[in-house]
């Protein structure tokens, strides 16, 4: 049985990977100024942070309607047999119902095809890992059970480690206690933060840029020790210090792979330009 994946524009997953896998990605909407853009991973963001900056209405997001997902979902099912749809953390958003919602309709008028859902319990390219291991599980063969169970069990190995200029993006969103961003911002500390199975957790904090850099690199060094890495590198409109990361990386860890890339927008509007942040899984 072929196995195909469906996930969202938040798995901030390169282009390249996508069409490699063959995977569907369902972007995310963003409404900013009376407008709405779709969240993508090939645009140049430059002008949107710049916005973002900027503005004085904040943007919102939108999580894809049951269509979205129905439409994604068939054009996966027209080559494969069976459809895994594997969503941002439902703490995050609202993407897990609307999936949820769509997969419920395409069984109606599809009994046959088989279709899950799996929350990812992660975001960025911590949820990007996820997908990716099962879809080159799907690509080697493996029976759909075996494809899902793949993705579950790295939704409690991968990790996502991240430096923000700021914490009042996230405390806008509901993420963050409302007198740590206050803090951070009065003190001017460069919050490192941890997502991970859903939880968030302030690790550390880092007076100057370079110091935040160099607590990151030390974070997964001391979380992945001797062990295999693979590990994407994640920035908002900082694409120096994300090469500047990733070759300090390369010098003290043995890597699987690796890549560099921006957040998608819909992230951005979350954390907010400036951000540098670390997805990876050790083996």
């Amino acid at each position: 049985m072929s196995v195909a994946i469906v996930t969202d524009s938040t798995a901030c997953l390169p282009p390249e990977l996508v069409e490699r896998y063959g995977i569907e990605v369902v972007p995310v909407n963003i409404i900013f100024g009376g407008r709405t853009f779709t969240d993508s991973m090939s645009a140049d963001t430059g002008a949107f942070y710049e916005l973002l900056r900027n503005a004085s209405d904040r943007p919102t997001t939108a999580a894809p309607s049951p269509g979205a997902y129905v439409e994604a979902i068939g054009r996966a099912a027209r080559r494969a047999d069976a459809v895994l749809c594997v969503t941002v953390s439902r703490q995050f958003s609202a993407m897990y119902d609307s999936a949820r919602q769509a997969i419920a309709m395409v069984k109606a008028e599809s009994p046959a095809l088989d279709v899950r859902l799996l929350d990812s319990r992660n975001a960025a390219m911590a949820q990007g890992f996820m997908v990716l291991e099962a879809a080159r599980a799907a690509e080697a063969g493996a029976t759909f059970d075996a494809v899902v169970a793949r993705a579950e069990a790295m939704a409690s190995q991968v990790t996502l480690l991240a430096m923000l200029d700021t914490l009042s993006y996230l405390a806008r969103s509901g993420r963050v206690p409302r007198v740590a961003a206050w803090a951070a911002g009065v003190l001017q500390v460069k919050p490192i933060v941890r997502f991970r199975a859903s939880d968030i957790k302030l690790v550390a904090r880092a007076r100057t840029r370079p110091r935040a850099i160099e607590t990151l690199a030390r974070q997964i060094e001391l979380m992945a020790g001797a062990r295999t890495v693979h590990v994407a590198v994640h920035h908002a409109n900082a694409p120096a210090d994300a090469e500047a990361l990733m070759a300090r990386l390369a010098t003290r860890l043995t890597l699987a792979e690796t890549y560099v890339t921006e957040f998608t927008q819909v992230m951005g509007v979350h954390t907010g330009p400036g951000l540098l942040g670390l997805a990876f899984w050790a083996e």
